[in-house]
């Protein structure tokens, strides 16, 4: 959430910075600037009127004293009507500020400067690649021909047991599954990430706390009996550990990770971008997250790049590295990278992580801050990134790996596996 102080302080920048988003904020902005100021208004007048309170009440007992009981009930009188004049500004305070803040959350977090204007996914700028791309030639099989071929995912008994989109993993794949899970937190963890096993249902809070709610409240699975939404990603629970809190400067940095089955109704995809593990209601991912001071969270930012750059590297297949431009950027995100691996037989890029820096958005949101050197509290920054998400690791895995009719497990991975290909 953008903080009052910037949208008093420069208006026309958030203006000008979200229209980088394809988000025209010039309404909302001057709307809740509206309210700010009659909200400020009404303190003003209710300060002015319980001082006045204050004074008019300290007379009482002296008038008392004095004898003079008329005019210490009329004092009394005026005391009472203060009174009911500062509750009844109070309400209106309040009911000032639900509104102001129902205005402030409708605003996307500002771009940082070196995201670019565009519309969509065709205008990200690709940063690096790397890897061999593989010539498997006319005939190489989509991953889920090959899932079928080696009995190891199973989508039609994932419909007969929930519904499109919740497959079943068998024999291999599902050993594969749990391999992998296992590959990224035994890598995350020895480059220092604390390992957290976190809850994979949230509350309401924790979905308003990383910006989840109110904006992807369709796209998440709600628990209605209990009022919880199933986690669709692990940033939620692991993120709002720190909801609350004020950190000191020796906390810092916070690195976590966690692993668990990440939910999402993914209302509204269609078309061949849903086949096989391309796109799932129910898919395990990975996560890292970073809570930093503001002046290192870009060299954090770095770290994490270079972090997951090296994981995509042990799996040994072709990706890229994009810097999302502003139509493509989340909500809450100041800068996103997606990292992309090839899928051999789709002949596409398949996104296998994203890693934003979060600024100060989700941090406000949290109410996390920390002290700074001079005792002043600040509001941390927040990151994220998929260290990794599996199913178009998977895809991308089966469909690159396709040597003499059988699937070759990449050497770092063999140890977690325990075999070295699937045949």
């Amino acid at each position: 959430m953008l903080t009052l102080k910037l949208l008093r302080d420069d208006p026309q920048y958030v203006i000008r910075k979200l229209a980088v988003k394809n988000f025209d904020a010039e309404e909302i902005v001057s709307c809740v600037l509206d309210l700010d100021s009659r909200r400020r208004a009404v303190q003003t007048e209710n300060d002015a009127i319980l001082a006045q309170q204050k004074q008019k009440a300290s007379l009482i007992g002296g008038l008392m004293k004095e004898g003079k009981k008329d005019e210490a009930e009329e004092a009394k009188k005026e005391v009472a009507s203060m009174k009911a004049k500062s509750y009844e500004l109070d309400s209106k305070s309040e009911e000032i500020a639900k509104e102001l803040q129902a205005k402030l959350v409708l605003l996307p977090n500002i771009p940082c400067d070196l995201v670019v204007p565009g519309k969509g996914s065709e205008d990200n700028q690709v940063v690096k690649m790397g890897g061999e791309m593989p010539d498997l030639g006319a005939d190489a099989l989509p991953h889920w021909d090959l899932a079928k071929k080696y009995d190891i995912i199973d989508f039609d008994l994932g419909v007969k047991l929930t519904g499109a989109g919740f497959p079943v993993y068998k024999g291999k794949g599902a050993r594969l599954q749990r391999a992998l899970v296992n590959f990224f937190l035994d890598i995350n963890t020895a480059a220092g990430y604390k390992e957290i096993e976190p809850p994979v249902m949230v509350n309401a809070a924790s979905g308003f706390g990383t910006g989840q709610l109110p904006d992807k409240e369709a796209q998440m699975y709600y628990v209605g009996l209990d009022d919880f939404y199933l986690v669709p990603t692990a940033e939620v629970p692991v993120t709002n550990i720190y909801r609350d809190e004020i950190l000191s400067e020796n906390d810092f940095p916070v690195k976590m990770t966690a692993y668990t089955p990440c939910f999402r109704r993914e209302a509204g995809s269609y078309g061949k971008d849903v086949r096989g593990l391309n796109r799932l209601h129910q898919f395990d991912k990975v996560e890292i997250v970073r809570i930093e001071k503001p002046e290192s969270s870009y060299a954090a930012l770095d770290q994490m790049l270079a972090h997951v750059e090296g994981i995509v590297n042990k799996l040994e297949l072709p990706y890229r590295i994009l810097r999302l431009c502003g139509g493509d950027l989340s909500f809450t995100s100041a800068i996103t990278y997606d990292f992309e691996l090839w899928s051999a037989a789709q002949k596409r890029w398949l996104e296998i992580s994203s890693v934003s820096n979060f600024e100060t958005y989700q941090a406000n949101r949290l109410h996390l801050r920390y002290k700074d050197a001079n005792g002043k509290t600040q509001l941390c920054h927040t990151l994220n990134g998929s260290s990794l998400a599996l199913p178009r690791v998977v895809a991308a895995l089966l469909e690159d790996k396709q040597v003499d009719g059988k699937i070759v497990i990449p050497e770092a991975l063999r140890p977690y596996t325990g075999y070295d290909f699937i045949d």
